[in-house]
């Protein structure tokens, strides 16, 4: 999904959570509102045991990610972890509908997440299912609906399109820093590391994002940089690279040249890099024994030179010149509890929603624990954050 480049990247998508007890009719409502089978459907309590993700075209919205999760009401301890899941599902949800049997309405434990989503600020609506059975409570910020005779589908996918586009991420990522026919230099390791074939999202991304802005970019290796900046008659409007070569990319650049990472972009496109940006000052704190979670939001197989799990680790003991301890964590996976941790660093995010990385972040400050991610820990690590940051003079300032 994310590797296709004909797609949009899953985490560019409207994320749309169904939730509500077991046997509301959820997957039913699920497959009715996309017109697939995309869940399972069966009158057995608890068919749906883990969230169920898909990416899709949604019309009249576009494209989309929809959920489908665990029964609120299930039970025992296998029961309670699915309930858990279907919680933390609301982490990565721009945009819940409460799915509610019209004849019970309301539950406790349907009030007590549709309590959760407010709080989280999470646009929502409450879908009154088996309204062809029972008369649904009218309610503004409710339809309703029967996923067995398609009754209120259509009124429910138009309601759903006007509130997701006030869910959307309106940040930009550079084309409020490029203009129409300037040049981009973007620096892009291939090495171990790299996917075979292809490039990873974020260089994707800043790609299409220039060239949106009318205008161009060069793209090249560590190895070759010096002399491709030599080929140029004006210098270019910036330098990108990939915070794993910093150490390099920083002296071969020269100083009236912008330069900053990719991570650092995705950074201020998720909405963290000003937390980020404080958090990297802890670094020059840390004491031996203290414990550093580094998370990443993607699954992939760890090369032997791995950037999470080796390369910052060793770069941060050397920095430090502490002994320290690291836990790592990937995918969806982020514990709630970060009390154990001196300081988080998070990769740029760019395979998770804008929301989700925000609530990793909004975790750790409601725990008092500095937050920062790869790029920006990576530059602090190497004395030139400051100039990183020179693209946005308000960060600068912080340092």
């Amino acid at each position: 999904m994310a590797n296709d480049l004909n797609q949009t990247p899953s985490a560019n998508r409207i994320h749309i959570g169904f939730f509500g007890l077991r046997n509301a009719g959820k997957s039913s409502l699920v497959n009715a509102v996309t017109g697939q089978s995309l869940s399972i459907v069966s009158p057995v309590k608890g068919t749906t045991t883990d969230p169920v993700q898909k990416a899709m075209e949604l019309l009249p919205l576009g494209p989309v990610v929809i959920l489908d999760t665990p029964g609120l009401d299930d039970e025992g301890d296998l029961g309670q972890e699915r309930v858990k899941r279907a919680y933390q599902a609301l982490n990565r949800t721009d945009l819940a509908v409460l799915v509610v049997d019209a004849a019970l309405g309301l539950s406790f434990q349907d009030q007590r997440l549709l309590e959760r989503i407010q709080a989280k600020k999470i646009p929502y609506l409450i879908a009154f299912n088996k309204s062809d059975l029972s008369a649904a409570p009218e309610r503004a910020d409710a339809v309703a609906v029967s996923a067995k005779t398609g009754a209120g589908v259509e009124e429910l996918k138009e309601r759903i399109a006007a509130l997701a586009k006030g869910a959307e991420n309106s940040r930009v990522l550079l084309e409020d820093l490029v203009s129409p026919e300037e040049l981009v230099v973007l620096v892009t390791p291939i090495d171990a590391s790299a996917p075979k074939g292809r490039m990873i999202l974020p260089q994707v991304q800043s790609i299409r994002s220039i060239l949106d802005r009318h205008a161009a970019c060069l793209v090249t290796q560590p190895e070759e940089l010096t002399h491709m900046l030599g080929l140029l008659n004006t210098p270019p409007r910036m330098v990108i690279t990939d915070s794993q070569v910093f150490s390099t990319v920083k002296d071969l650049v020269p100083e009236e040249i912008p330069l900053t990472s990719f991570s650092i972009l995705f950074a201020r496109y998720k909405g963290i890099l000003e937390t980020a940006t404080r958090g990297a000052g802890k670094l020059g704190h840390l004491h031996d024994g203290d414990r550093v979670l580094i998370s990443e939001g993607c699954t992939h197989h760890r090369q032997c030179q791995d950037i999470g799990t080796v390369k910052l680790p060793g770069w941060i003991r050397a920095f430090t010149g502490k002994e320290l301890e690291f836990q790592f964590t990937s995918g969806t996976e982020f514990p709630e509890d970060l009390s154990p941790f001196s300081l988080v660093i998070h990769c740029g995010g760019c395979m998770l929603t804008e929301r989700e990385v925000r609530y990793r972040m909004q975790c750790a400050q409601d725990q008092g624990i500095p937050f920062t991610n790869y790029g920006t820990a990576i530059a602090h690590m190497n004395g030139i954050l400051k100039r990183s940051l020179s693209l946005f003079p308000d960060l600068a300032a912080l340092l």
